[in-house]
């Protein structure tokens, strides 16, 4: 089982000077950890000077780089056999972090799900939540909160999949995805949230379509057949479908139907290489 004592406290942030000392100071009163690092990723204001006044160790960026970047940074340095990672925004409770990482000997992941009452805006929620059924679907495992930025870690797992994790935000998404895809143990405990000190660098117009885009990358690097045979399957009935039809009212069939069936059988064929490559890489690994 993993403890306190063993485990780093990884806090990304960026011109969060308004509360990143509180948050600090609340993690550190939480439990008695083997580190706390605060990785200011450029920050134009105080937050590294609040940062140390609080007592983190900080490490810095000469330049923004994205919160991914600023995660990543805290891999490299930590020295922790387990890793929490908590927003430096102070809208998770630090007085949770020791349940989680608590979970950390029966799981390798646990991710700190954030009810939906208590995330920030109705857009926020109705986008997490779509991007949570689509990330259940993809992935054939229930996941409540894909976009959580809450969670602990083995750190060795996390270290596994660095080279995967994009600059921007959606490493959560990213790490969640890739650990279970991997056949690592990952669990979801229920962590309320509050609401954020200062303002989001997040736009849901702008990030939700990368989000998007990023669940996409992830499946079909470990797991391509969830994304090509629906694709393949719908292709293939709708020219197979077109074909009876025109075949029944006008004798003959169509170049559009073969288009059809050619392209859904190309696109299965493509799906099974891609997996092919998949299990490459993991028995590569292993």
């Amino acid at each position: 089982m993993a403890t306190p004592s063993s485990t780093s406290v990884l806090i990304p942030a960026y011109n969060e000077a308004e509360g990143i000392g509180s948050v600090v100071r609340s993690i550190a009163k939480a439990s008695d950890w083997h580190e706390i690092l605060v990785i200011d990723d450029g920050s134009d204001d105080a937050t590294a000077e609040r940062a140390r006044e609080a007592g983190a160790h900080v490490l810095q960026h000469p330049y923004n780089k994205g919160n991914g970047a600023a995660v990543k940074t805290g891999l490299r340095h930590a020295s922790g056999e387990f890793i929490v990672i908590i927003d430096g925004d102070g809208q998770h409770r630090a007085a949770l972090a020791p349940r989680l990482v608590a979970r950390l000997g029966e799981y390798d992941l646990v991710v700190g799900a954030r009810p939906d009452a208590t995330q920030a805006t109705l857009g926020r929620r109705v986008g997490n939540l779509i991007l949570a059924r689509l990330a259940s679907f993809l992935t054939g495992q229930a996941i409540p909160d894909l976009t959580s930025g809450f969670r602990a870690a083995r750190t060795s797992c996390l270290l596994e999949f660095i080279h995967l994790l994009p600059n921007g935000f959606s490493t959560p998404t990213t790490t969640t995805l890739a650990f279970i895809r991997a056949g690592y143990n990952v669990a979801f405990e229920t962590a309320d949230a509050d609401t954020r000190i200062g303002r989001s660098k997040i736009r849901f117009a702008r990030d939700g379509f990368k989000f998007f885009l990023i669940l996409l990358r992830v499946i079909t690097i470990f797991s391509p057949l969830r994304i090509f045979v629906p694709i393949s399957a719908l292709s293939l009935s709708l020219g197979c479908g077109y074909a009876a039809w025109t075949i029944a009212t006008q004798m003959h069939i169509t170049n559009s139907s073969v288009l059809l069936i050619v392209l859904g059988v190309i696109v299965f064929l493509l799906g099974l290489m891609s997996e092919q490559i998949s299990t490459l890489r993991f028995e590569k690994r292993d």
